[in-house]
């Protein structure tokens, strides 16, 4: 079965609760590589209406997994 190949991280500068949710990507991506993506909402009133109250909001492989906060043990699992 293939591992994860992309990850994308919807956040917004200044979010406490998102740099936390980059920290855990970018960990486990230094143990098993994959893209990951971060995309900004501010300014883009699509994303700001989908994702404004939640984020950050972590998609894996086109797949919703988490928002607010991204667990490193589940987030880890997601990739074995």
């Amino acid at each position: 079965m293939p591992g994860v190949t992309h990850v994308l991280l919807y956040s917004r500068r200044g979010c406490h609760l998102c740099d936390e949710a980059r920290e855990v990507i970018e960990a486990a991506r230094r143990q098993a590589p994959f893209e990951f993506e971060e995309i900004f909402i501010e300014g883009n009133d699509d994303l700001e209406r989908a994702y404004g109250v939640r984020l950050p909001v972590v998609l894996v492989d086109g797949h919703e997994r988490f928002e607010y906060q991204v667990d490193a043990e589940a987030f880890r699992a997601l990739l074995a």
